[in-house]
């Protein structure tokens, strides 16, 4: 296979499997080979749709989760065949939908031309290197993949290091990774969880889910919000939303306009949910005429707010949590970590409430960072984000929020040129989109990309 014929897709969870598909249903017109590289057993999961012995759910309805903009109802239909009974609006096991997408790759798979060939490796990258002009993908066991074009599809970054837990990396209590648990050993009877957010829910009910176990569990965020929950709601018609949000450039103007928005939809009977929806659709043009400046305004003083009414519990999970907190087996505390300290075989950790004076001292069996994955490539712990970055081939925005991307998701390297060849698809796109975490987002980027992909490898 030569050089300009070769495709390599790093990463196969939801944006790479996607990708891959749109690339054989629509391939370029040249003989090509699609590498597909990932780490895990299998493709199409990655730790989003992973099976897993507890079953996590989706947190968007199964009406809105098709990967392929041409059938909108696709997914459902998938699902209808193992749950003849599945809603529109249910909210299913994650493991489903990586069922889904396997299927999907394969189906794309199955009816691609014979010019166009899908290999799939199992391995790691762990650098993609460049000379003069052209990419090699070097993989951790040993050798290398000549490529014409090279896609960094790899998913959610892992979280942060928690700075007070650096003494603990070695105990067995400390849980950094949140979906890497040990699946063996002593169930802890008291937890605490950093963060509190959809992956803390997650992990609460995980813990309390096998029979007669029913830790304490306390989570602590700085504001000790947790996220709304679902609902089923329509779409009220809102004469002059489209032009009030495109007449306001900043974000105070743009949280007046949001409240009188909320305010109208609900005096109509509807749902503020529909509001937060016209803004997620809305959002990528917002913030890209916003000013550095603004953009700084809402990180600091809007974003916790906006994350947990954008990102909501599908509603038997909020039940859940509600329960837990009723029951008291579960306590949400506002407040800031300011070390932890091995006591044996447990923690101690020190705490300080919101606006208190005087720390805490709660001592746990476990801590686990469930503070969401870590966008900032300058501290990122992902190996092949730090050998890029470490190499010039792509650089971070202004506010730490994910990559410098051009048009298509052309990676913008450390002296501000777009990448010919190297392109980044998935969360990352936050810094030049903001909205770039749900399936629709992510299924439109793969389509145009995919769309640019054959083009271009037709006429090299």
């Amino acid at each position: 296979m030569s050089l300009r014929n070769t495709i390599v897709i790093v990463g196969g969870g939801f944006s790479g499997t996607v990708l891959a598909a749109n690339l054989l249903r629509r391939p370029p017109e040249a003989v090509t080979e699609i590498v597909l590289i990932e780490r895990a057993a299998a493709v199409g999961r990655g730790v989003a749709y992973a099976a897993n012995p507890h079953e996590f759910l989706l947190n968007v309805p199964a009406a809105r989760l098709s990967a392929d903009s041409r059938e909108p109802l696709q997914f459902l239909q998938f699902a209808r065949r193992s749950l003849p009974h599945a809603d529109s609006e249910d909210f299913l096991p994650r493991a489903l939908y990586g069922e889904y997408l396997q299927e999907l790759l394969r189906t794309a798979e199955g009816a691609a031309p014979a010019r166009v060939h899908l290999r799939r490796v199992h391995d790691t990258v762990r650098r993609v290197s460049r000379s003069d002009g052209a990419l090699t993908v070097e993989l951790a066991r040993g050798g290398g993949i000549a490529a014409h074009m090279v896609v960094l599809a790899t998913g959610n970054p892992p979280p942060p290091e928690l700075p007070f837990a650096r003494q603990l990396r070695a105990h067995p209590g400390y849980w950094n990774d949140p979906w890497d648990l040990p699946e063996d050993g002593p169930a802890p009877q008291a937890v605490l969880i950093v963060g509190t957010g959809l992956t803390m829910a997650d992990l609460a009910c995980a813990l309390c889910a096998p029979p007669g176990r029913v830790p304490a569990i306390h989570a602590i965020s700085r504001h000790g919000l947790l996220p709304r929950s679902e609902t089923v709601f329509g779409s009220t018609v809102l004469p002059g939303a489209a032009a009030a949000l495109a007449g306001a450039h900043s974000i105070r103007r743009l949280l007046e306009v949001s409240r009188t928005l909320a305010r109208e939809v609900q005096a109509r009977g509807g749902d503020w949910r529909e509001v937060v929806t016209v803004l997620r659709n809305a959002a990528p043009s917002i913030w890209r005429r916003l000013a550095q400046p603004e953009r700084l305004r809402f990180m600091r003083h809007l974003q916790t707010y906006w994350d947990v009414h954008r990102h909501r519990l599908p509603p038997t999970l909020a039940e859940r949590i509600a329960t837990l907190r009723s029951s008291g087996h579960l306590q949400i505390n506002a407040g800031r970590v300011e070390r932890l300290e091995p006591a044996a075989d447990r923690i101690d950790v020190f705490w300080r409430p919101r606006a208190a004076a005087d720390t805490r001292v709660l001592r746990v069996d476990a801590v686990i960072n469930a503070t969401g994955p870590n966008y900032a490539v300058p501290t990122s712990r992902d190996p092949l984000i730090g050998s890029l970055a470490a190499d010039g081939l792509i650089a971070a925005d202004g506010l730490n929020l994910g990559l410098r991307t051009a048009e298509h998701g052309a990676c913008i390297d450390v002296d501000g040129v777009p990448a010919k060849n190297l392109f980044y698809l998935g969360p990352m796109l936050r810094a030049a989109w903001w909205e770039a975490t749900a399936v629709t987002e992510l299924r439109n980027h793969a389509e145009k990309l995919a769309e640019f992909l054959a083009g271009g490898a037709a006429q090299v």
